[in-house]
């Protein structure tokens, strides 16, 4: 009778009566973004061992931080939304901080450290807040769609059903190819199972992918004794007053800058999606979220990886039915999982993934017809977001560009008085971005 209380009252808390949910669903749900975002746990280490950082104790530190940000997101703001540390962001610690500054990686991560530490501060004082408050409601929709583009378009790449041309910067790849030709099987077999309503149909095909690529011999994996121990090697190996003492506040800022709304880009799409926008299109608890975020950063910088984000991913599991906390916390469990059979996450091959990208990418297109495309002070700022995302493989640049367009618009057309000052000051920072970019 208590553990069937305790059950009720956790039901309670995530809200599963009122957004029409179940623990089979939270927890399959959860396993699929999983299954949907397990790459990181190798392709992060691959990045960072280019610091001279060793790649185990980088995937555990990997591991751990997922599974801290994930279970901390859905504990704390009841979220389906997992993390872990952000792809480009760790490309920008390897190869513009480390390789190309020449800055130790120790003095790196006290870098991130101190990222981390500024978003809790901006978090407590509302800056963050503001900023999510003060982006129009038409670029909800417009990052939405971006992104779900965006992670098709990765879907494609990873599949080799798109490569990279000379002459058209990208075309159709060799069909043939095995591992293609078993993506494009997959991307029908999900499709069709959707077709049929069946909740599961992403992990059913992420697995049944796996299986078959094992059966035909595709699947390489090497399996690897790994050490716990072995996080010794980068954690607590920050160097904060390093950071400090070279004036990294261009490193800590870009740190900042990206992770903010790389993660304002992926609450609005994975909230949309799953319906956890209010009437007003605001999102609820988002102080608990912000603070999800930041912690996960200050404790990978502490375990030994780059800056932790919220993965566009979790929107796998939103279309397998996650409503709630419970996702990922799921999530966030397997990732802890993760650090003693990492080998075999490791046999999960992308012929198995990107088909999910691709599907979840076309299902997160129908906010476009949340857009009004015939007023052009909507539609020319939500076609520029929705176009940059997947070309400049940047939410942030997509978000920044529709942003800067939409202030610039409204005061073309003399309603600059109802701009908020927010919105001045945050576009004069996309400006002053850009610039700087392009220096």
């Amino acid at each position: 009778m208590t553990s069937r209380t305790s059950l009720r009252s956790l039901e309670r808390y995530f809200g599963f009566e009122l957004l029409g949910t179940n623990w089979r669903t939270e927890i399959l749900a959860g396993l699929t973004t999983f299954i949907t975002m397990a790459y990181i746990v190798f392709v992060n280490p691959s990045i960072l061992h280019e610091t001279g950082m060793p790649v185990a104790a980088v995937m555990m530190a990997t591991c751990l931080c997922a599974g801290f940000g994930s279970i901390l997101m859905g504990a704390l703001a009841r979220y389906p939304i997992a993390l872990a540390p952000g792809m480009g962001l760790n490309a920008y610690f390897a190869y513009t901080v480390v390789k190309g500054l020449g800055v130790p990686w120790q003095t790196a991560l006290g870098a991130v450290f101190l990222s981390g530490v500024a978003f809790l501060l901006l978090t407590a004082v509302g800056v963050r807040q503001l900023i999510i408050a003060a982006i129009p409601a038409e670029l909800y929709s417009a990052v939405a769609v971006g992104i779900g583009l965006f992670i098709a378009f990765v879907g494609f790449r990873n599949s080799g059903i798109v490569v990279a041309s000379p002459a058209t910067l990208v075309t159709m790849g060799n069909l043939r190819q095995p591992n293609t030709a078993l993506a494009l099987f997959g991307l029908l077999l999900i499709s069709a199972l959707l077709a049929w309503r069946v909740r599961a149909a992403i992990l059913i095909g992420i697995l049944a992918i796996t299986g078959a690529g094992v059966l035909l011999g595709l699947v390489k994996w090497q399996p690897q004794r790994l050490d716990l121990s072995a996080i010794s090697a980068t954690a607590f190996h920050l160097d904060i007053p390093a950071a400090l003492h070279i004036g990294a506040l261009e490193i800590v800022f870009v740190f900042l800058f990206v992770d903010l709304f790389d993660n304002i880009g992926t609450l609005v799409a994975v909230g949309k999606k799953a319906g956890l926008l209010d009437s007003a299109g605001r999102i609820p608890r988002v102080n608990r979220i912000l603070f999800a975020d930041a912690s996960a950063t200050v404790v990978g910088s502490l375990a030994g990886t780059s800056t932790v984000v919220s993965y566009i991913e979790s929107a796998a599991g939103v279309v397998a039915g996650g409503r709630t906390g419970v996702t990922s916390i799921t999530t966030g469990l397997l990732f802890l999982l993760a650090m003693f059979i990492a080998p075999v996450v490791g046999a999960i091959p992308t012929a198995a993934t990107a088909p999910a990208l691709i599907v979840v990418g076309s299902m997160m297109a129908t906010h476009a017809v949340e857009i009004s495309w015939s007023e052009p002070l909507s539609a020319i700022p939500a076609f520029l977001t929705i176009l940059a995302i997947p070309l400049t493989f940047s939410i942030a640049n997509g978000l920044a560009l529709g942003f800067t367009a939409w202030t610039i618009l409204q005061v073309a057309r003399g309603k600059w008085r109802s701009v908020s000052w927010v919105v001045y000051l945050l576009t004069a920072l996309f400006i002053a971005r850009f610039l700087y970019l392009a220096g």
